[in-house]
């Protein structure tokens, strides 16, 4: 059986005795949900260009949950771009079924504007 061991808590945090000092018991909010490729990236991008913005979420325990909204709504915004340059470029079911290697090479064409767009809206800025 391990004996609890004791604690105390000042200026609203908690701390535990290991040995002779007290050291803050801090726990970071359980986030289950990836960061993905777009959090990755910008997890990069605050490493070389903003590291004490980066410093900053992790010490609050706040970055996972961070870098986990911004992959979902960079998703989304990609999804959402390249749906409406599929309709205006007249990418189509039809298309599909009748000339597939035009298709692909036109839907590629469009994720790829479509990504460089929310890079640059979301990622680096």
């Amino acid at each position: 059986m391990s004996e609890l061991k004791p604690r105390i808590t000042e200026n609203g945090i908690d701390y535990i005795l290991v040995g002779d000092y007290y050291i803050p018991d801090l726990k970071l909010p359980e986030e289950h949900r990836p960061i993905g490729k777009y959090g990755r990236l910008h997890r990069e991008y605050l490493r070389e260009i903003h590291p004490a913005r980066l410093n900053t979420l992790t010490l609050t325990g706040e970055l996972w949950t961070y870098l986990s909204d911004l992959n979902e709504q960079a998703q989304e915004r990609l999804d959402t771009i390249m749906e409406q340059m599929k309709i205006a470029e007249g990418v189509t079911e039809e298309l599909k079924c009748t000339r597939q290697m035009e298709w692909v090479r036109r839907c590629n064409n469009i994720h790829n504007r479509a990504e460089e767009i929310v890079l640059q809206e979301i990622i680096y800025s």
